[in-house]
């Protein structure tokens, strides 16, 4: 049984908490950058403006020369990209400076106005704020500053920004990725000692750090869940093997006695018929011990360390070769398909050969006479796929799930009389082994038994 990969998708809740709190991260700095740039423009707008306010303060005050004399020195100590000025008569006409026309969308009032082109004023920006007063001589003095500082400044704050926002992302970002992979590491050493566990090898433990943590806190409540687990675990198998080894004895002792009695009863009388009948009852109850026991043993992992490597040809050729003189008695028809190149099994070759040889003894039996039993062995996925194909009436897929289950039979007719319990031997070598056993249905309309290993 393998667990679902933890690594995958936000099932994780530590990247669901670390994306909820890059979101508010995001949206608060979203929030505190839009809150800097309206109060920064703000305060620079109005600087720029107190600034044009002095200025037109003080060129009103001056006339003449005295008035060229101080734009000259304006334009020449001030900041002349941004800041401007135009000198005209009374008939508008221009007198001085670099503007040589008056915006006609600026109102000749006296008050700073924002304009929105300003091209006419020879100014380099779009946008400028501009204001016309009067001179003592009757003229007009506009002067003029665009936008292009407070532009410069806004920008240089946005280039500090989008760098302090891209180093404190790069850095979350890896801060993100280094937390995300401690705990889920620990998570895929526990889930592969889980998936050992829940194989079979209950005297595993979930590992334990020094941290004590909530994942440390869980192991802990879970090892001490596996320990009351193998405890009661190991008293039901003893309890069960002590009661099959002491019914056992008495069930052999009864099988002797009444051997000897047929043995001394004469054939064919009623006493010699009913011993009969006990016999054959008792042999069918020493069979069912028999397989209870059987399955019980399998169900010990321990047996893995007696696992060798070993060619699976020669495991079917000699199932083939045992089975065949069987299926032509009943007469069935057998083949053995087996690829050139199958990759070598790893396991217990005689369970294994037990368990092949119940699918086979079952596809037998089950498939009339006149009918086929293939045993195919292929390569799938990189993997040896065996498989056991009859002709027979079939496995319905309702019982399925079911057939796996101890003492269950499909079918009632006699000749397909059984205990019930070799499927179950099949399953618990299967599961031994780690391989994969599926039904399904075949070419031929029978059964398809397929064992992935």
């Amino acid at each position: 049984m393998l667990l679902p990969n933890p690594a995958k998708g936000w099932r994780f809740c530590g990247n669901r908490l670390l994306a909820l709190y890059s979101f508010l991260f995001v949206v608060w700095g979203c929030i505190l950058i839009g809150w800097l740039y309206y109060d920064l423009l703000s305060s620079l707008e109005g600087f720029a403006n107190q600034s044009l306010m002095q200025r037109q303060q003080l060129f009103a005050q001056l006339e003449g020369d005295h008035l060229m004399e101080a734009l000259s020195a304006d334009i020449k100590f001030g900041a002349s990209d941004a800041d401007t000025y135009g000198v005209f008569d009374d008939q508008k006409r221009p007198l001085s400076g670099p503007i040589r026309q008056i915006p006609a969308l600026l109102p000749l009032d006296g008050q700073i106005h924002e304009l929105s082109n300003c091209n006419d004023s020879v100014l380099p920006r779009t946008r400028c704020d501009a204001v016309a007063i009067r001179t003592w001589e009757g003229g007009w003095l506009v002067l003029a500053q665009n936008h292009g500082l407070i532009a410069g400044v806004l920008r240089i704050m946005w280039q500090a920004l989008a760098w302090g926002v891209c180093l404190v992302l790069v850095c979350g970002a890896g801060v993100w990725y280094l937390l995300r992979g401690c705990p889920l590491r620990r998570i895929q050493t526990i889930q592969a000692r889980v998936e050992l566990i829940v194989a079979g090898y209950l005297n595993y433990r979930l590992p334990l750090s020094a941290r004590r943590d909530e994942l440390d806190m869980l192991a802990a409540i879970a090892n001490t869940m596996l320990d009351r687990i193998e405890r009661l675990a190991n008293e039901v198998k003893g309890v069960c093997d002590n009661i099959a080894h002491d019914l056992r004895i008495p069930l052999t002792r009864i099988q002797l006695q009444l051997h000897r009695m047929q043995q001394e009863t004469a054939q064919r009388s009623p006493e010699a018929v009913q011993v009969d009948q006990v016999i054959a009852e008792t042999d069918v109850l020493m069979a069912r011990f028999s397989g209870l026991l059987r399955i019980a043993q399998l169900k010990d992992h321990q047996r893995r360390a007696c696992f060798v490597k070993f060619d699976p040809r020669q495991l079917l050729q000699e199932l083939y070769d045992f089975y065949l003189p069987l299926a032509e008695e009943g007469g069935v028809t057998s083949y053995l398909q087996v690829s050139e190149s199958l990759p070598p099994l790893i396991g217990d070759q005689a369970l294994l050969f037990e368990a092949l040889a119940n699918l086979m003894s079952n596809a037998i039996k089950f498939t009339p006479k006149g009918g086929e039993v293939v045993l195919r062995a292929i390569i799938h996925g990189g993997s040896t796929r065996i498989e056991v194909l009859d002709s027979g009436p079939g496995i319905p897929p309702v019982e399925r799930s079911a057939v796996f289950r101890r003492f269950y039979r499909v079918g009632s007719h006699p000749q397909h009389s059984g205990l019930g319990l070799g499927l179950s031997i099949v399953a618990a070598i299967v599961n031994l082994h780690g391989f994969k056993l599926e039904i399904g249905t075949c070419e031929y309309g029978g059964a398809r038994l397929t064992l992935d290993c």
